[in-house]
């Protein structure tokens, strides 16, 4: 795939009161004890207005290593919600370890016959890249829902849970834009300045592993764009090594912008406080992109450490690292009444 093959990007069409929403097993398998988070997902997104279904293979208990099911069942019941015009739009139950034993295998002609929102982060993040470079669908790297809506949402204050209920909910019904994106005081600058561009990220080892598979994103994807990223577990050292591959191949010579989730539970991370100790993420980062003059705002609420803001993969954004601000610019759906392809 060259630059003039890439995909005009894909809206998803607006959801509206009552459509259906599948909540399926896209990875990890749903273990018992989870249960009530699913239930209470399936209660918040009933809230927004929507009807809700779960898919067969999310069923408790269910699994084949540490996968809910094989990678060709998991394809197979992905590719039939995918082709079903009842479903308008599916969301994972939780990450997992599975998502790069059945890239190829998703039919990317269904995605482009009738684009839906999907919703995910952790190893849904894969999907979103690479449903993004081939079909050019905008992906919505957003809380899943056992672990997020049911989880995270729930051990949030009553306030929180109501703005993230109506960021959700307008995010995918209204074709406006959103604009900025409610920022907390945790919001770092770790590089100051300004930038526009598309919105492409995930989880750094996601990002950094697709790219030695033949479903890499060819590297005029990340032309421009703002790369967001997090981690979850693992060491330090892991996480400056996934940026150096983006040095490598060449990724951090093409973006105009980063935005840093929250890191969670990664060894070896130092603290302001203590500045001889281990670095920090902000050093970590800085120390790899050099002389790179690029805005870098850090510590931003999306990742494993939840609850997400939504990141919708492929929409343009304003960032401004030392106002803090990131804007989403322009819809991530489109209108009830328009198809086909959207730029």
């Amino acid at each position: 795939m060259t630059g003039s093959e890439l995909p005009q990007l894909l809206r998803p069409r607006a959801l509206k009161p009552g459509d259906l929403v599948v909540i399926a097993a896209l990875s990890g398998p749903l273990d018992a004890v989870y249960e009530p988070d699913l239930q209470q997902a399936v209660a918040v997104l009933e809230q927004m207005g929507f009807r809700v279904r779960r898919a067969p293979l999310l069923e408790a208990g269910r699994h084949r290593w540490w996968s809910a099911a094989t990678p060709t069942e998991i394809a197979g019941e992905f590719n039939a919600l995918l082709r079903d015009p009842e479903v308008r739009a599916i969301i994972a139950h939780d990450g997992g370890q599975t998502v790069l034993g059945y890239l190829d295998l998703i039919d990317f002609e269904a995605i482009a016959a009738d684009p839906k929102p999907i919703l995910g982060y952790s190893d849904i993040s894969l999907l979103h890249l690479v449903l993004y470079a081939r079909t050019g669908l905008v992906g919505f790297h957003a809380d899943s829902a056992t672990r997020g809506l049911g989880g995270y949402w729930q051990s949030a204050p009553a306030a929180r849970r109501a703005e993230l209920e109506k960021l959700y909910s307008t995010l995918l019904t209204g074709d406006e834009a959103i604009g900025a994106l409610p920022a907390a005081p945790s919001w770092e600058c770790w590089r100051a300045g300004c930038t526009e561009g598309r919105l492409i990220g995930g989880v750094i080892n996601r990002i950094a592993l697709v790219q030695a598979t033949s479903f890499a994103l060819p590297l005029e994807c990340f032309d421009g764009a703002v790369l967001f990223w997090e981690e979850a577990g693992g060491q330090a050292s892991h996480v400056w090594s996934y940026l150096q591959v983006l040095r490598h191949s060449g990724i951090l010579d093409r973006i105009s912008g980063m935005v840093v989730g929250v890191p969670d539970a990664i060894d070896g991370l130092g603290t302001a406080d203590a500045p001889d100790a281990s670095p920090t993420l902000s050093e970590i980062v800085l120390d790899v992109l050099g002389d790179r003059d690029i805005p870098v705002l850090g510590n931003v609420e999306f990742g494993h450490a939840g609850p997400n803001l939504p990141m919708p993969v492929g929409i343009r954004v304003g960032l401004d690292a030392h106002q803090r601000t990131l804007s989403l610019l322009e819809p991530a759906v489109r209108p009830l009444a328009m198809t086909g392809p959207v730029g």
